[in-house]
């Protein structure tokens, strides 16, 4: 019975520390220190006055679609470029691109990156 209850014990450790939004480290010496998961990093696009958020690295082409902006599609494979859109100043492949992370800038960090 001694053993079933600490097993208990041991699973009820594991249940909570893994149903949190900490995780557990060991250092070098051995001992426990308590780290913070990293939490979502978010972008700001904007295109003709319209303003979302974007979790960085999902498909520019489904990040267009929720802005409203349609390029031209040819290829679908990104060898002809014709889907090529700016954003913050750089050119991005729609069909095969990601969305870049948020700026260090505060001003663009509050107006977002300009998509074209």
């Amino acid at each position: 019975m001694a053993k079933f209850s600490s097993i208990n014990a041991a699973l009820c450790v594991v249940v909570l520390v893994l149903g949190s939004t900490q995780a557990f480290l060991f250092s070098n010496n051995g001992s426990p220190c308590l780290r913070k998961t990293s939490s979502l990093h978010m972008t700001v696009l904007t295109a003709n006055g319209k303003k979302i958020d974007v979790r960085e690295g999902t498909p520019m082409k489904a990040a267009c679609a929720k802005l409203g902006v349609k390029p031209k599609y040819s290829c679908k494979k990104g060898d002809c470029g014709s889907c090529t859109v700016s954003v913050g100043g750089s050119r991005i492949k729609a069909c095969v691109g990601k969305v870049p992370p948020m700026p260090r800038l505060k001003s663009l960090q509050e107006k977002g990156l300009a998509v074209k």
